[in-house]
This record gives structure tokens, sequence and C-alpha cells, in this order.
């Protein structure tokens, strides 16, 4: 498991916004961080839009789906993260879920929401947003935050030890992770990657 790769193999890594960006018009659509324009929900009951992958994307991202939510100034955050994250998974065909397996897919992509978003409220002044993706092998989970720190498993593990088990958890049930920051700019973004139920 990474946690200096920016981003995993195949990917492009974060959207540059560099042109070419294609977007569902709909209200409540606005750009994210100079990026690809996504939905961003400002509050609990905004439903949000899948948006179409960046025109040029590589093969491996061909049909992803990307969904955003503003967390920053929002109480509540880890179950509005959750909600979000469930009705994605449920927008994508996750759920309700058809076996165990495809169940605890699911419910392993809750967990990795909640811990990373757990993560960025004690450790990094509260996350700012959410990112969820996916396509048909993968779906990642990023969150961006204004910390400084760097996440990391907690080493040794011990498992009888309160606390400190997050990150440690996101490394178990992901097939990757990693932190990206921009240069010259404050904070980071942590993300995730669970493969899709088969």
């Amino acid at each position: 498991m990474s946690t200096t790769r920016p981003c995993s193999p195949g990917d492009r890594g974060p959207e540059s916004g560099d042109g070419g960006a294609s977007a569902v018009s709909a209200p409540g659509v606005a750009p994210v961080d100079g990026a690809t324009p996504v939905d961003v929900a400002p509050s609990a009951g905004a439903t949000p839009v899948d948006v179409a992958s960046p025109a040029g994307a590589a093969p491996a991202a061909v049909g992803r789906q990307i969904r955003a939510l503003r967390l920053e100034g929002e109480s509540g955050v880890v179950p509005l993260a959750r909600d979000f994250a469930r009705q994605a998974l449920y927008a994508w065909g996750w759920l309700p879920a058809a076996s165990a397996d495809r169940r605890a897919a699911a419910e392993d992509v809750l967990l990795v929401v909640s811990e990373l978003v757990t993560n960025a409220c004690l450790h990094a002044e509260g996350p700012d947003e959410l990112r969820i993706s996916c396509d048909n092998k993968v779906l990642r989970i990023e969150v961006s935050d204004r910390g400084a720190g760097q996440p990391a498993p907690r080493t040794p593990h011990r498992a009888g030890r309160p606390g400190g088990h997050g990150m440690f958890i996101v490394q178990r049930l992901c097939l990757d992770w990693g932190v990206v920051r921009a240069p010259g700019v404050a904070g980071k973004t942590v993300w995730a990657e669970l493969g899709a139920p088969a």
C-alpha cells in the first residue's frame, strides 16, 4: 500500500481542469477547485447528479461517474458523508446488494468514507469536500482538507489499543490509498480505491 504515490496505477491522477470537460447542465452543478465541473451538494437535502468523464480520459476512466459533496462548514459531517456515499452506491447499482459479497463491498465503502472523513475532523480542522467516483472496476473516494499532517497507519498496530485504527482499516480494505498535495496550496486530498463487486 502506498501513502506517497499521488495516483494509482493506470489513473491519470486528479483532473487538471485544463479544458475538454464534459458535464451535465443542471442546477447545483459548479466547478470544484478549478477541476471538472461536478454536482456539488451544499446540504443534506441536495440531490447529486452523475457527471461524465473528461474528454480524452484514459480508457480505464471511460464511463466514470463522479459525485462531490462540499463539507466545509457543515455539522455532522460523518453521517452526512455516509448518507451521501450510500445514495451514490444506490445510484450506481452497488445497493441493494444481491449477495453477501456485494453487501460487504458496499459496507467497506461506507466504512472507508467514515474513516477518511473522521480523520479529517480529528487531524485536519475538518474536511472540505468528499468526492466519490466509480467506473465498472474501481470506486475511488477522495476527502480534501486544509491539514498539513500526513496520514499513516499506526505502527505497530495494536488491536487492543483504543483509537488510531482508521488508516489501518483503510489500508486493509482498499486496493490502494495515498495523499495528493498541490504545490503552493495549503491542505491535501486523501484518496482510497476499492474494487467494484463482482
